[in-house]
């Protein structure tokens, strides 16, 4: 099982691998899961966090860094079991009651043909259990009231609910804001607007964080964050901010 850990002593344990990634951040007697993975990998999933040799509540907090059916299917479930608080985008508040959030258009060519041919299938094989969300996040959210070094930041561009979770300061948790499948390139497969992406990705870099974790795929350095800024800006004609003060957490 992979581990990150921070200056400060927080661990972040990677308890789901393979169709998408769900993250545990372990500190102070807290345990937050972030991101839930396909129905069809919960006990994979549990099988993760059971290893896992956790103090305190088992799950204080389920963080969603956006609501597509791979990231959220296992939501109610989790929240049933574990009475936690479940953390999520006020944008996100229609589609987890309805138990569907619309899939995001192609980037490529053949994901353009995927994509359409989902929305065509929609909440039947893309839905997930409807939930309620405790926590809805509008624009930042800290969580200094429970003695965490925490921050939650909008990171739209994949979807119009993605989040990002910044951790001790060190390392994102960033969802499918950042892909880390494809070799030396971190651009999704789907994204609902390329623009507010890119500007997601100059906000991360707005950060202190130096690693971010995706939602597929493997942990990413900010070198080659600010190598595919640099390389899609311009395209995008995103006019560049890091002149502003980093984002701390």
């Amino acid at each position: 099982m992979k581990i990150w850990r921070t200056k400060s002593g927080y661990e972040i344990f990677r308890v789901l691998s393979g169709r998408s990634n769900s993250y545990l951040i372990s500190a102070k007697g807290k345990n937050i899961l972030v991101d839930t993975g396909k129905e069809s990998a919960f006990k994979k999933l549990e099988s993760g966090i059971n290893s896992l040799p956790l103090t305190g509540n088992k799950l204080s907090f389920l963080i969603l860094t956006h609501t597509h059916f791979d990231h959220c299917q296992n939501a109610a479930k989790i929240k049933e079991r574990e009475k936690c608080i479940v953390v999520v985008s006020k944008k996100a508040y229609e589609s987890i009651n309805d138990g569907f959030t619309k899939l995001p258009e192609g980037v490529f060519l053949i994901t353009k043909i995927i994509s359409k041919l989902g929305s065509f299938i929609g909440k039947k094989r893309f839905g997930y259990t409807s939930f309620n969300g405790d926590i809805l996040i509008d624009d930042e959210f800290e969580f200094s009231d429970y003695d965490l070094k925490l921050k939650l930041i909008q990171t739209a561009g994949h979807s119009s609910d993605s989040i990002s979770i910044l951790v001790d300061g060190e390392v994102a948790i960033v969802g499918d804001v950042l892909f880390g499948i494809f070799r030396n390139s971190i651009l999704p497969p789907y994204a609902e607007n390329l623009n507010e992406m890119i500007e997601s990705w100059e906000k991360l870099l707005n950060t202190t964080c130096k690693v971010f974790l995706p939602g597929h795929g493997r942990e990413i350095q900010r070198k080659l964050l600010q190598k595919e800024y640099n390389k899609y800006k311009n395209k995008f004609r995103i006019k560049e901010r890091l002149d502003k003060p980093a984002i701390k957490s």
